[in-house]
């Protein structure tokens, strides 16, 4: 008769996770859609404008280096 208990002991602390998964996704605040367009317009901007910053310094350091070092 134990040897049932403990196999059902062992068989929720398995997949107990799972349920424990599911209620704490119910408890989560979701972000609207205009929310989660909003946010993603901005990180598209930010990448963009870092992306062109990151450019700019390449192109002027590598310019440096050609006119000056490898002449």
């Amino acid at each position: 008769m134990k040897r049932k208990a403990e196999a059902k002991k062992e068989k929720r602390s398995r997949f107990a996770f799972v349920t424990d998964i599911i209620s704490e996704l119910k408890k989560v605040t979701w972000p609207s859609r205009q929310e989660v367009t909003y946010l993603t317009v901005i990180v598209v901007a930010v990448c963009v404008v870092a992306g062109a910053i990151l450019w700019a310094f390449d192109y002027g350091f590598s310019e440096l280096v050609s006119r000056f070092l490898l002449r």
